[in-house]
Parts: structure tokens; sequence; C-alpha cells
């Protein structure tokens, strides 16, 4: 019953965040089995060979080191890399932490999903101070920020470590590592005591403690059961203006990419209906393939790196892709434009379908999500961010940069809610629904 605790869909493999296996568990519900024994029928398989042959010849950066690479050095050195519950720029030990140090010193070898040949999966084992079972992989980008830099540790093995357990106990790397590192903030900041923590020292930097409290999440017991509420939950109790820290949106924690650092992902946090989440975020009139990947929808140039009713309607527009990706069930990985989407969808259905309709069914999804939280009393209110990413770090290149403050986001917001059909509190009108066909 933690909080933020996954569906696994294998040792490694999860539907990793919103607390999905939080849902399972509380309807008593241990495990979906599915077992089939014929393919479904593809109209135009030649198209889906023709593709994946081309997929498989290009090469990917991915499979030397998978996420985490050599970019690490560059997102601290842009201030991306969240250092200590998001407050500070520098991590001078991030270079002990990249796939360019696992794949130096503990892994084995790389892994891939079915059929996939970038195997951008690490796969780690090590026998001391502690064995690493690599039966459950390795940490990827996410898990080397949250259990690494975000709790202010350095040492790759424990990392490594903890990604483990976090597997073999459905835990959500991300919030599991931006929960324990808000206890540490708290606990420096005398919020918790020795006596709240069991005596644990959970300060910035003690991996032995990170180990220690990831085990008494899972058994909610002690500062775990504290820590398995998950950060909002957490600072709501605490009190004493600890919810300027606690780094979550609408109780989901914040990816490990920093807001301040990337207006786009900034836009995206405050506005994803299920919080924080960077893979829905990258958007304002960009693309993972490029400008000329979005000529098609009538944009000829890029979004100016302000707020502005044009940019918002971008990030519409590449907000809905982004649900086309996961409609689509696409990883974000392969190079796959939108041209080829859509000949996917053709080819795998036979429908007579396009962009138009394509998008409309990307808006109606993010409509239904709308809908789900106002039932659940969401409001605009909570379309906000944490009152951190308004404020510069301690140090690092975000220590001077200027930042976009809570009035213009507040502007960014309200164009979205335009531009989405929705009313000003953010609230979907009859006429969208009716034209979405869910009235």
């Amino acid at each position: 019953m933690v909080l933020y605790s996954c569906i696994m869909t294998g040792l490694y493999d999860a539907a990793g965040r919103g607390g999905l296996g939080a849902v399972m568990g509380s309807k008593n519900l241990k495990a979906v089995a599915v077992r089939g024994h014929k393919m479904p029928e593809i109209n135009n398989k030649e198209y889906i060979k023709t593709l994946r042959q081309e997929l498989l010849s290009l090469p990917h950066h991915l499979s030397e080191y998978g996420t985490g690479g050599p970019e690490m050095l560059m997102q601290e050195a842009e201030g991306d890399l969240p250092v200590r519950n998001q407050s500070d720029g520098l991590f001078p030990g991030v270079k002990n932490i990249t796939g360019v140090a696992i794949k130096e010193t503990v892994r084995i070898k790389m892994e891939g999903c079915f059929g996939c040949n970038i195997r951008c999966k690490k796969v780690v084992k090590f026998d001391e101070p502690y064995s690493c079972d690599p039966d459950y992989g390795g940490p990827e980008y996410e898990t080397l920020g949250a259990l690494g830099s975000d709790c202010g540790i350095d040492d790759l093995k424990a990392i490594c470590k903890g990604s483990e357990r976090c597997n073999a106990l459905s835990l959500d790397t991300i919030s599991t590592g931006s929960s324990i590192a808000f206890a540490m903030e708290c606990c420096e900041r005398g919020l918790l005591t020795d006596e709240d923590t069991g005596g644990i020292k959970l300060n910035f930097g003690n991996a032995e403690a990170m180990l220690q409290v990831i085990e008494l999440i899972a058994r909610r017991e002690g500062i775990g059961n504290f820590i398995a509420e998950g950060s909002a939950r957490m600072a709501k109790k605490l009190g004493q203006g600890s919810e300027e820290y606690a780094m979550n949106v609408k109780g989901l924690e914040a990816a490990m990419h920093d807001a301040r650092a990337m207006l786009g992902l900034k836009i995206g946090y405050m506005l994803n209906s299920h919080g924080a989440d960077h893979c829905s975020s990258f958007g304002g009139g960009t693309s993972l393939m490029g400008l000329t990947d979005l000529n098609k929808f009538g944009i000829l140039e890029l979004a100016n790196n302000d707020i502005s009713a044009r940019r918002m309607s971008l990030f519409k527009l590449t907000h809905c892709l982004a649900m086309v990706n996961d409609y689509l069930v696409i990883c974000l990985m392969p190079f796959i434009n939108n041209d080829q989407k859509l000949e996917l969808m053709k080819a795998v259905t036979g429908w007579n379908t396009g962009w138009v309709e394509l998008l409309q069914v990307a808006e109606r999804i993010l409509t239904l999500m709308r809908l789900f939280n106002l039932r659940e009393e969401f409001t605009a209110a909570d379309d906000e961010l944490p009152l951190r990413y308004y404020q510069p770090k301690t140090d690092g290149v975000l220590a001077t940069k200027e930042i976009v403050d809570q009035a213009t986001m507040g502007k960014a917001r309200q164009w979205y809610y335009y531009y989405m059909g929705w009313d000003d509190k953010g609230v979907p009108t009859p006429e969208k629904l009716a034209e979405l066909e869910i009235a």
C-alpha cells in the first residue's frame, strides 16, 4: 500500500508512475496474466516490414550507455540535473554515477525490450560491499538522478542496489528518491528529528540511510510509513512551510529534470493532468524529430523562448502529439516520425484516418483526464508548480538565470485553457465536450 508503488511487468519493467500498484493493492489484486495463441490481423504487413528494417538499420546513441550517459555532465552544467532535492545546481560527484561510470565498473551487459535493437537497458552485477542481483537490471537516468544526485549521493553501487530493491519491491524510483530527498531536507532543516527517523541519520549524501529507508517504505515501518505517503502528503502533515520544497505537482513527484532549465518542461509540469511527468512535457513548438516533423501542422518556425499566446497554442499541439505517442503505445526512443506514426496506424488497422482524427482522439484523452481530476476535486489552483521552481538554485548556472515568474505562468495557464476549450477555471465547456463526443 505504498502510494507510489508500480505495476511490474517484469523484474525491471514497470507501469512506473502514479501509484497504479497501489490501486491494484487496494483491490486485493495480485496480478493479471494474459495468454494468447493468435496474432492480430494486420492490414499492411509490407509497410510494417519496411519500416522495421529501416529502424533496425539506424544506429542509436542510447545503445552504448542507455539513458544517463555522458549527457549527465552537460545536464549538471546546464542546471538540469536535480541536486539535493532540486535546491542546488552543482554536483561534482555526477561523474561517478553516469552510464559511462556504470559501463566501466559494474555493468555486465545491455538488454532491450522484445524485438528492439536499441538495447538501452543496463544490467549490473557486483558482490561487494553488498550483492546486487543482475536479474533486476540496472538504473536508468531517472533512477540515477532520484536515488543519486537528488539525494546528494554519488556512491554508484548504493544507487544500483537501491534500484534493485525498488524493482524487487515494486516502487517507483522517481517518487521513492524524491520523497527520500524531501525527508533529507526536512531533517537538515530540523523539521524531522532523530526520534522521527528512528535514529537513522537521514542527511544528504548518506547512502546507507537511503538503502535502509527503501526497505522501511516497502514495509511501511518507522519513518518509512511516513515517506510511503509521498512528498505532498508528507508536507501537508509537517507544515511549517515545507510545502515550498515538496517537489511535486498534483501529488506526483517531479521527474529528474529541473523545470527551471527548460521552459517547455516548466509549462508541462504545471499543466499535465497527472502531474510533473517529463515524457508528456517536452513541447511548446518543438519535436523530438525536429522542426520539419511539425511542418505539416503549420509550424514553420520554433516558438520564442518566452511565454506568449502563440507558444501556448503550439504547446497544446505538442501536448496532443505526446498523447498520440502514448495511445499508439510507441516508445519515445526509436526515431519514428509523425508521418510514420500515421502510416503505422493505417497499416495495422486499415482505417481511413488522418491527423485531424488522431489529434482529436488525443484532445479527448486530455479532456477526459481533466474531467477525472475535476470529479476528484482538483481545481485550477492545482495547476501550479512548487515554489522552488520560481526561485534560483543555490549555485551553478541557474543561480543567476532569470526565472519566469508566477504571474507569467498564470497567463500561460489561461491561454492553455482557452486553446483546450475550457473556461477560465479549467472546466471543459459543454460545446467542447459535444465536439469531442463525450458530452
